[in-house]
């Protein structure tokens, strides 16, 4: 008979630790959108830290990758996609959690416990000059892992493998229109307007992928930021990519619920800050309009995304607690299709369906 979780870490906690460590009680923490279970192990003893995190893989899942869009390589991951990129991005100095053991063969890592305060956690009541000051620190590591990353490319890591290219942003526009649109519940939409939204998604498409990329996490947000001291330390990193510099930067400004701290007045101070200190690191010269025209086409592209993806992961995966950030999404992107030149033809066939949304 298999080991139980429970029994699994402790005989891990055994090997780590020895006779020093006893593990004192294993609390499992709720779930996300992937298919991995986490568990927060306390610990009793000298030797060993008072408490770390037990990362449970799906059994019977090889090396899984949590988007299965990007499992495109040439050849097959020889192995587990959060550590090769988790190597990487550790040597280049991105803050990442320890591993304090692995062992795929068992579907167990034993990492280092960050607690429980995310980005978003942190700024909750803050004024307005804390909020900047915190998500320009999570700039700064964003900085770190997009150019130091970028400069020491090394094609061992799978991160290099994959680029967001016109292909893979076609396959997340036609996610939005699929479950977004097509299958959402009560949904009725004619083929005109899919042709319509489709030439549009497809000319965004292209002048995405004709950006210069560097080295991005792919989900750069305030959930996946933990607040460790005074560091910013970054997880769910196992899907990181090559492409333009400003997605990770609208992810990070604008997922979820982001804009009701990253208001307005305080959204461009980021960007432009961002966009200063990336042209000094990486010796780029990229001007402000120009930055600001893809910025807010990668928050359109990211935000029409994820809005199939939460309809997706409701009715195809039973997971319907990312429906509730649904309509601050789409407030967003009636904001942001106004505002740019190649979608304000679209805001008016795409009304409809957000009013439905929201």
């Amino acid at each position: 008979m298999a080991p139980t979780i429970d029994q699994l870490i402790a005989e891990k906690v055994g090997l780590l630790f020895g006779g020093n460590a006893t593990v004192a009680g294993i609390t499992a923490l709720p779930g996300d959108a992937s298919t991995r279970r986490y568990y927060r192990v306390q610990l009793s003893g000298n030797g060993a830290p008072p408490s770390l995190m037990a990362m449970q893989l799906p059994a019977g899942s090889g090396l899984p990758i949590s988007s299965e869009e990007l499992a495109v390589f040439k050849d097959a991951p020889k192995e587990l996609p959060f550590l090769n990129v988790h190597r990487f991005l550790q040597g280049v100095g991105v803050r990442v959690p320890k591993i304090y053991g692995q062992w795929e063969a068992d579907g167990l890592l034993l990492l280092e416990d960050l607690g429980d305060t995310a980005l978003w956690d942190q700024v909750q009541g803050l004024a307005e000059s804390e909020v900047l000051t915190w998500y320009q620190k999570a700039i700064d590591e964003l900085l770190r892992l997009q150019v130091a990353g970028s400069a020491r490319r090394d094609d061992s890591c799978i991160a290099f493998q994959q680029r967001f290219d016109e292909k893979l942003y076609l396959w997340e526009f036609e996610h939005f229109i699929e479950w977004g649109l097509e299958k959402r519940p009560g949904a009725n939409v004619d083929a005109k307007t899919i042709a319509q939204l489709r030439e549009t998604f497809g000319a965004i498409a292209k002048i995405l992928d004709r950006q210069p990329p560097c080295l991005n996490h792919r989900d750069y947000h305030s959930w996946n930021l933990m607040i460790h001291g005074d560091a910013v330390c970054v997880i769910d990193f196992q899907d990181a990519l090559l492409a333009p510099p400003q997605y990770d930067l609208a992810s990070l400004l604008n997922d979820r619920i982001t804009d009701s701290v990253v208001t307005a007045a305080i959204e461009p101070q980021l960007v432009e800050y961002f966009r200063q200190n990336f042209n000094q690191l990486s010796g780029r010269a990229v001007a402000r309009e120009e930055f600001l025209d893809i910025y807010r086409l990668s928050a359109i592209q990211r935000d029409l995304k994820v809005v199939g993806r939460f309809y997706y992961l409701d009715l195809v995966k039973g997971k319907p607690g990312y429906m509730k950030f649904v309509p601050p999404t789409v407030r967003r992107l009636q904001r942001n299709l106004a505002q740019v030149a190649q979608t304000k033809q679209i805001l008016p066939l795409l009304q409809e369906h957000f009013e439905a949304m929201l």
